[in-house]
Formats: C-alpha cells, sequence, structure tokens
C-alpha cells in the first residue's frame, strides 16, 4: 500500500457544540462547521444493516482536520465498537485517509488484519469505511476515496480557518 497521508482527527463526543468550543479555547482549532443527524442512506456494520444517526463537527487544527463525532443512537457501530453505548467513555476513534478505490483499499486492510467494521453511505453519495486499527493502533481507520467534492469540503474548512478570529466558533451545514 502507498503511503496514505493522515487527512483527519477525529474524536468520539458526548456533545460535538461543547467538544469543538472547548477545543477551539484551549487549541486554538476552528472555526467548527456543525452537520446535524448526517443523512445516511446505507449503513452496514459487522454485516448487519444497522442505523448510525450522528453529528459531526469539522474544523483545522493546524495543518490536519479534527472532526467530533456524537451518535445519537445506541445501535452498534464502529463508534461503539471502541466507547461502548451507555458506557460514558469517549476519546480518539478514528484517522481518516484518502484512497484511490475504496473496496481494493478496505481488502488490503483487510489483508493486513484490520476488518472492516463499518461501510456507510451519506445522503451526499459519499461512501466512506472503518477499518478496525484497535488491535495494533487502538482505533479504527476511516477510508473514503478523495473525490472533488470531498476535496472541496476539505478546502472550505482550511480556508475558513486561515486568518479566522476566533469569532462564531461553531458554524451550522446543512
Amino acid at each position: 500500500m502507498t503511503h496514505l497521508p493522515i487527512r483527519q482527527l477525529a474524536y468520539f463526543v458526548p456533545d460535538v457544540d461543547a467538544a469543538a468550543a472547548a477545543h477551539s479555547a484551549r487549541f486554538g482549532s476552528g472555526p467548527f462547521f456543525v452537520m446535524r443527524h448526517i443523512p445516511i442512506t446505507a449503513s452496514v456494520h459487522r454485516g448487519i444493516k444497522r442505523p448510525f444517526d450522528h453529528s459531526s463537527a469539522y474544523g483545522q487544527w493546524g495543518d490536519v482536520m479534527v472532526e467530533f463525532v456524537q451518535q445519537h443512537n445506541d445501535a452498534p457501530s464502529a463508534c461503539h465498537d471502541l466507547y461502548p453505548a451507555g458506557s460514558g467513555r469517549y476519546g480518539l476513534h478514528h484517522t481518516a485517509v484518502w484512497v484511490e478505490d475504496l473496496p481494493v483499499a478496505i481488502a488490503e486492510f483487510e489483508a493486513g488484519g484490520m476488518p472492516l467494521a463499518q461501510l456507510s453511505t451519506t445522503g451526499f453519495g459519499t461512501d466512506f469505511a472503518f477499518v478496525d486499527a484497535s488491535a495494533t493502533l487502538g482505533h479504527m481507520i476511516e477510508l473514503y476515496e478523495g473525490g472533488e467534492s470531498l476535496r472541496g469540503f476539505y478546502a472550505m474548512v482550511r480556508d475558513a480557518a486561515e486568518d479566522w478570529d476566533g469569532s462564531d466558533v461553531i458554524r451550522e451545514l446543512e
């Protein structure tokens, strides 16, 4: 597998707004763009179709995007694999990388001992996969193809951080 730079660090949290505000205050990251109840058209966790109701806040932290993820339901998921529903535990959930071909990358990671935990499709048509690297790295790795719309989203978040004055830390996405 070729070199895959980390594009994002993502944390599982109980409240995306509170986590983004606290991170921004402590580390100067942001602004954060929040998408609530991200539309998911399909989600398969460990081979079983399951609902994945979640919200995310995305901001820039130096050279990397930081994401805060909040799951609204107790259904099994890649989030709950590491942080079981009701446990009160939260923390680093995944790093994200862009791949050329998602099915090929999933197969390569699986061959390397990192099985597919979850494959989902957003209402915007973006497929993403969580491969389970917890046995070796302690977290998941999110894979997605870095297509034009995804690259544009990352650029928008990065550009918003340039010369940001620290106001309006939380910004809604629809």
